[in-house]
């Protein structure tokens, strides 16, 4: 089969893809999407069930389009999150082929050449949103391997029923871990492990501030001028679930243990516990194994960009991965500013 030609290709069909699929379309340029995903979400389908954004609808919405208000009034719900994307993707008609899974892109004349399980593409410039999901991070502990009871990475995690009545460890500091835990701790013998104590912000501040006190610590960095935020975007915002974890009584957390054994674990002061199972809440790497063929993924797993722009491909743009591909870019509200830009520079390179 002859490869199927594009001018623009991006690779990964979740929040930072559409969003750059829509600036894409504004250009008018010729692009098209691949998802390894049966159907629309991108990483929210594989959220756990009672997964809820930190922030109200209008604060959760890509470029063009506000997400809905909630029928409830509360932040929206994982389920209501997908069927946004869903709608978001035929509003704008952006075109997605799925399920397509990338296999490698590599350099071929003056444009990319990308592998897939579903034949061959041809682009002049490929935009990377493969985002992290796929790629869960689980640190090295002292006897891990040798630890009989069930791991478990947030990745995976659906519902605190499969936990019942077990001696279970959340281990994380960060919002997963604090909402994970609030809920297997209502039907099981629960503990929650950090390195370092959590950071809880008042009541009244949800995603919607942390955003705005980023950006303006952001727009200080630009400036070269001090701002020291109330809070960021790694502390625990207090959603219901953690709120009735604190009236509970049970919103405590026990330092890191020292090692694990067969079938438990061994904590600072020596002591041993039996534990059934772990559920890891330790966040995630960028997902980028497709781009190793191309020889621009460094040691430390990330890509050297200008922007949103490889440094050593300049046929490749990375968009969603984090504050080194832009400003809040992992998050539904923050990618369409590296969003924006990477479509404008791909226009501005197809055109020189």
């Amino acid at each position: 089969m002859s490869p199927k030609t594009v001018d623009v290709l991006v690779i990964g069909g979740g929040q930072a893809g559409l969003a750059t699929g829509y600036f894409l379309r504004r250009h008018k340029l010729d692009y098209r999407v691949l998802d390894r995903e049966p159907a629309p979400g991108g990483a929210w389908r594989h959220g756990w069930d009672s997964l809820q954004l930190f922030s109200p609808a209008q604060w959760s919405s890509l470029p063009g389009w506000q997400m809905p208000e909630t029928e409830d009034g509360e932040w929206p719900k994982r389920d209501e999150v997908i069927d946004y994307l869903d709608r978001y993707q035929s509003r704008y008609d952006i075109p997605v082929d799925r399920p397509v899974t990338v296999k490698s892109v590599t350099g071929g004349g003056d444009g990319l050449v990308v592998e897939t399980d579903h034949g061959t593409y041809y682009a002049r410039a490929v935009v990377s949103a493969t985002g992290t999901w796929s790629h869960p991070f689980i640190p090295s502990v002292e006897g891990i391997e040798n630890f009989q009871g069930e791991q478990i990475h947030s990745a995976h995690y659906r519902q605190p029923e499969a936990y019942e009545g077990k001696r279970v460890l959340v281990i994380g500091g960060g919002n997963s871990g604090a909402q994970i835990y609030a809920e297997v701790s209502r039907v099981a013998n629960a503990s929650w492990v950090t390195r370092h104590p959590p950071k809880f912000l008042p009541d009244d501040v949800d995603g919607r501030a942390l955003f705005e006190m980023a950006t303006e610590k952001w727009k200080a960095e630009q400036e070269g001028r001090e701002y020291t935020p109330a809070g960021t975007l790694a502390d625990i915002v207090m959603v219901p679930p953690v709120m009735e974890a604190r009236e509970r009584g049970v919103l405590e957390t026990r330092q890191m243990f020292t090692r694990f054994t067969e079938d438990g674990v061994v904590w600072p002061d020596g002591q041993e516990e039996t534990v059934d199972a772990v559920i890891w809440c330790t966040g995630f790497r960028p997902a980028l194994d497709h781009l190793e063929s191309l020889g621009v993924v460094e040691s430390d797993g990330r890509v050297k960009t200008d922007g949103t722009r490889s440094v050593k491909e300049p046929r490749l743009w990375l968009v969603g991965y984090g504050d080194w591909t832009g400003f809040a870019s992992a998050t539904l509200l923050g990618v369409m500013r590296s969003a924006r830009a990477a479509a404008h520079e791909i226009k501005e390179h197809l055109e020189s």
